[in-house]
Parts: C-alpha cells; structure tokens; sequence
C-alpha cells in the first residue's frame, strides 16, 4: 500500500510541473502518467478527473494559518504585520511552482478562483486577528477590518507577481508601517 501513496505522489507532483509549465488545459492525463512513471489508468483511479487533480493541487498549497504567539509584538502593529508576513511568504516560498500555477489557473477554474478567495479571506482574518492582538485596547475602535482587507490584499499581490520584484521588500515595508500608521 505504500507503493500506492508513492504513486499518487509522483502523479500530483507530475500534474504540478506540467500544469505549471505547460497550462492545465494543454496537459493530457497520458503526458502526467508518463512523466510519473504510472500507468494512465492510475491517474483515474486517484483523480477520476483532470480537474480532480488541480482541486487536490489546491488543497496542497500550505496553511494561512500563523500561531499569534508565533508574531505579535505587544503594541508594535507594523513588527507584527511585517513577521506576519514573513510567515506567510516564507510557507508561499515552499512551493512557488504552485502558486504560481493557482494564481494562473484561477482565470478559467472557479474551484481555483473559489479556493483563492478563500485563503484570502483566510489570511485577512489572520491580519485582523494579529492587528487587534498587538494593537490591544487603542485599536478596537479603528477600522480594522478595512486594514486587514487591505493588508491582505497587499499579500496577495506579493504572492501573484510582486515577488518577482527587487523592489517588492520597500513595498510591502512601506505598506505595513502606512496601514499600522492609521491605525494608531
């Protein structure tokens, strides 16, 4: 049975690398078989359908979820936005090849897009949630909702195509402390 994790291993990792180097669309079951070293009647037993396979590419992408412990700098906002932030690129950095295939596919595949906005939506609560916990008692009464959404968007941004910037660190640098900045 192990035999048959490890096939279902090479098949996802084999989907990722053709998806992404070559589109979902223009990569047939037979061509992910072959570069997995399976049968193509493998493929289907695991994913019954192409589609399938990018559903179980999304749920691969790591977790938006950051332990507060793991962040917050007691009445700092922007420190604990920017190790925030460095949690989450550091877990997009782990698997850049896939990110970058979900935020191209996101176009033409609503489970994508619909997965997308989720982790968005995730990671905005994750902004809320650190912006209250550093922020304590003197930001309860700001629009923090609006900064988190904001903040997360930024995130968002970065992971699509501002990573592949130099200049893309000042940005978000700048970002932060503007966000933190209104909230004080």
């Amino acid at each position: 049975m192990a035999e048959d994790g490890s096939a279902r291993e090479r098949i996802l990792v084999a989907a990722e690398e053709l998806f992404a180097e070559l589109g979902f669309d223009a990569t047939p079951t037979s061509r992910i078989a072959e570069r997995a070293g399976v049968p193509k009647g493998l493929v289907h037993y695991y994913f019954r359908r192409k589609p399938d396979l990018l559903a179980a590419l999304v749920q691969r992408l790591p977790s938006g979820a950051v332990d507060l412990g793991q962040v917050v700098v007691d009445g700092d906002v922007a420190s604990s936005l920017a190790e925030l932030v460095a949690v989450l690129d550091a877990r997009s950095d782990a698997s850049p090849l896939l990110s970058h295939l979900l935020w191209r596919e996101a176009d033409t595949h609503p489970d994508v897009r619909d997965a997308l906005h989720e982790r968005h939506r995730a990671v905005a609560d994750q902004v809320r949630d650190v912006i209250l916990a550093a922020g304590g008692p003197a930001v309860a009464d700001k629009d923090v909702d609006s900064a988190a959404a904001l903040v997360a968007l930024a995130v968002s941004y970065r992971h699509s195509v501002a990573r592949h910037s130099p200049d893309d660190d000042r940005l978000m640098d700048r970002e932060l402390a503007f966000v933190a900045g209104a909230l004080a």
